[in-house]
């Protein structure tokens, strides 16, 4: 039996699990947490590098390499002839908790009365939080871990903190952004785009979230009439929600949103490239008509161009923005989304005077998005890393939009969708007595998850037939068994439904 000391020490010092970092940065983490949590106190030995080394089977130089790193940040002394010691001061004082007052009553504050403005029950898209453990994750909210471009991402990150690299990104830019990020969105991104700007007329942001909250923040109020798609992207519409404009829902069909008959606005939000969630593309004919209305019922046009790259087909249509010669266009897109949605880089582009504006109530919210992820995507950018990724990336979204609807086809042959020319999901309608919502449901217990498509509608129908297939989450050698698994969720809905159909799906058994 081991010695309670050696217990003791295996206990203190068990290195983290799952953890990025090498040996040597787990072993300090597990003791830099060991003197934090206070297992440790002032002046207490630890176990000599060898003795350490043999009881966590690590090398000798790994331990030795920590012991003198954790000297060197002071949070361990290390004594001649008498081994190594937690230091003085290795641990921060805390302030000492006092005694609630004699007589409080401890009254909480009544929070739900307090907020004056909620989103608790505003419908938006979710997911499970454990949502990854399913096989069949239909669902927007990940990178491809096969597709991540790991050797070029790191490459940019370690050049980006090279000394002489630090002074274009560690001091604070106030209202600024990255100059070298707004050259390459400038020089590189909007012109594929036929989109032209100054660098005055750029304004990076923390994804196109916030630049929805942004522009509600400058330019919404209680009578201001805002257009939206119907079904629509409901970030906008939770976003915009916060300044509480009057809605104006627009109807969309096959060739995007319905410009005849356009009802009054003061701004109306799009999503010309790929419709969300329809995924249809707005006709030049519409475009050139949408921009002419704009100029004679006097409104301004916000459009998220968010899959611009994800091209798969034919010749890309021209932006909103690259045929508005008036400047009543504000134009939305992303920097990072193909990459990943959690690295939050986004850009509007829009007249000086806006975005001078805009940047000054960003600075009361953020200051400004991360310096330091801007320069190394401006890197990223500028060395050609972008457009291979997007390339790959958009091969691999092409064969995932095959598979899943040869996957539809086969499987839920009575479900209607159309092939989009881009983007990463599929825009399915079930017959008329399948409500997505339940179905999504049922498909959880088959491991499938979806996005069902009542939350895209401000007035959704019920039963709601609709719901969305993202592909960018799911790996290409599960699509068609995803499906086919949602195809017996389907007979699941039907049986509890009472449904008495003869061919519900085909060729699940």
């Amino acid at each position: 039996m081991a010695p309670p000391r050696t217990i003791q020490w295996a206990q203190l010092f068990a290195l983290p699990e799952q953890s990025a970092l090498p040996l040597q940065g787990r072993l300090r983490q597990a003791i830099v947490q060991t003197i934090l949590d206070g297992r440790l106190t002032v002046g207490a030995p630890l176990p000599s590098s060898r003795e350490l080394a043999v009881l966590l089977g690590l090398s000798r130089n790994t331990v030795t390499s920590a012991y003198l790193q954790l000297v060197d940040e002071g949070f361990l002394q290390a004594r001649p002839r008498s081994g190594v010691f937690v230091a003085p001061n290795a641990r921060p004082v805390s302030a000492v908790q006092a005694e609630p007052m004699v007589g409080s009553s401890r009254q909480a504050p009544e929070w739900a009365a307090r907020v004056l403005r909620s989103l608790v029950d505003r419908p938006t898209l979710s997911k499970p939080e454990q949502w990854s453990a399913y096989p069949y994750p239909f669902i927007y909210g990940t990178y491809d871990p096969q597709l991540f471009p790991t050797e070029d991402f790191r490459e940019c990150c370690v050049r980006s903190l090279a000394r002489s690299q630090l002074p274009h990104w560690t001091p604070d830019l106030e209202i600024d952004d990255v100059p070298e990020l707004i050259e390459q969105i400038r020089t590189r991104l909007l012109p594929r785009r036929g989109v032209f700007a100054l660098k005055e007329e750029i304004l990076v942001t923390v994804g196109t979230q916030n630049a929805y909250y942004l522009l509600a923040e400058a330019l919404f109020d209680k009578t201001t009439r805002v257009g939206l798609e119907e079904p629509g992207h409901p970030h906008a519409r939770n976003s915009f929600s916060m300044r509480r404009p009057q809605w104006v829902e627009i109807a969309v069909d096959d060739d995007g949103l319905v410009v005849d008959a356009l009802p009054a606005v003061d701004y109306l939000f799009i999503t010309p490239s790929h419709q969300s969630p329809t995924t249809a593309t707005l006709s030049l004919e519409r475009r050139q008509w949408l921009l002419r209305k704009a100029e004679l019922q006097d409104f301004v046009v916000i459009e998220d161009d968010y899959e611009a790259e994800n091209l798969y087909q034919g010749e890309p249509m021209p932006a909103l923005k690259s045929l508005d010669r008036a400047g009543r266009v504000i134009y939305l897109g992303s920097v990072s989304k193909s990459l990943s949605p959690a690295l939050r880089l986004g850009y509007i582009v829009a007249p000086r005077a806006l975005v001078h504006e805009l940047r000054l109530i960003r600075h009361t919210m953020v200051r400004h998005p991360s310096a330091f992820l801007q320069h190394a995507y401006a890197l990223f950018l500028s060395l050609g890393h972008h457009e291979s990724h997007t390339r790959r990336v958009n091969q691999a979204m092409q064969q995932r939009l095959a598979q899943a609807a040869q996957a539809l086809r086969e499987f839920l042959p009575e479900f209607k969708f159309s092939m989009p020319q881009g983007g990463a999901s599929i825009w399915v309608q079930a017959p008329a007595w399948v409500d997505a919502a339940e179905l999504g449901e049922m498909a959880r217990a088959h491991g499938v998850l979806i996005e069902a498509g009542d939350v895209f509608f401000a007035k959704p129908p019920y039963p709601c037939p609709f719901f969305r297939l993202r592909l960018s989450s799911i790996a290409a050698s599960q699509i068609a068994a995803g499906i086919r698994a949602l195809g017996l969720a389907v007979s699941d809905l039907a049986r509890a439904r009472g449904e008495k159909r003869s061919s519900v799906v085909k060729r699940l058994h």
